[in-house]
């Protein structure tokens, strides 16, 4: 009866055992993941390289102020100015003549006008002197003065009137270097002064041939002393609007 219960005991377990192997392999089988997730297998999302927008242009730097503006603006300078005389495009001609008015404010403007007076007066001393030599003879002029021959044809007052013309011409030259030292010193009255005595000078040597040799000014110095009053002038404008912006 024991070797029956035995044996009866012997089946039940092996029948549990064949009812629970099936079992435990298809749960197993049916869960992939456990013996793949971790074995880096799992699906895989391949992104494609993104293309890059391209680069947005760099801004352009702004250009430098060309050289012209800087001188357009030293040009305006000069016709404001020169608006202010009484001999406009003589003024105008005069300072833009002079390489250094590019950079002047209106008191260097001053002194160039002076300087452009100066050089007339230096040419009219040296024209006066030529003729004084006998070196070169005048053009003929329509107005107040005639063809004078060279050196005054021997005549020696004609000469001597000349080399006064010369002296008075030098004055005229060192009363305008004197006005420049004044606007340096912003002095204006005196630099004034001596620019109306610098105009002043060539007319005494009109004066004299005038009373001494009529008709026989010599017509280059007729042009010399009609240009240095004009710019003198000019040269007084420009001083008396640099001292009355500096009251």
């Amino acid at each position: 009866m024991a070797a029956f219960m035995a044996t009866t005991t012997n089946k039940v377990v092996l029948l549990l055992l064949a009812a629970l192997l099936p079992l435990a392999t298809l749960a197993s089988r049916s869960d992939p993941a456990v013996h793949h997730g971790h074995a880096g297998h799992g699906p895989k999302h391949h992104h494609s390289p993104s293309s890059s927008p391209p680069a947005a242009p760099s801004p352009t730097p702004a250009a430098p102020a060309p050289a012209a503006s800087g001188a357009a603006a030293a040009a305006a300078l000069v016709r404001a100015t020169c608006n202010s005389t009484t001999y406009y495009e003589l003024c105008v001609s005069a300072l833009g003549a002079d390489p250094s008015s590019a950079t002047a404010d209106v008191r260097g403007l001053s002194s160039i006008a002076v300087s452009a007076a100066a050089t007339n007066a230096s040419g009219g001393a040296a024209t006066a002197a030529a003729l004084a030599n006998g070196t070169s003879a005048p053009a003929a002029s329509s107005n107040n003065a005639q063809a004078a021959p060279a050196a005054g044809g021997g005549d020696a007052t004609v000469q001597a009137l000349l080399r006064t013309c010369a002296a008075k011409y030098g004055s005229a030259r060192d009363a305008l270097s004197a006005a420049r030292e004044s606007i340096a010193a912003q002095d204006y009255d005196f630099a004034s002064v001596h620019v109306s005595a610098a105009a002043e000078y060539p007319q005494v040597c009109k004066a004299l041939f005038r009373r001494q040799r009529p008709g026989q000014y010599p017509a280059e110095l007729a042009a010399r002393e009609e240009a240095l009053g004009k710019l003198c002038a000019v040269a007084s404008d420009i001083i008396a609007l640099v001292s009355n912006s500096s009251s």
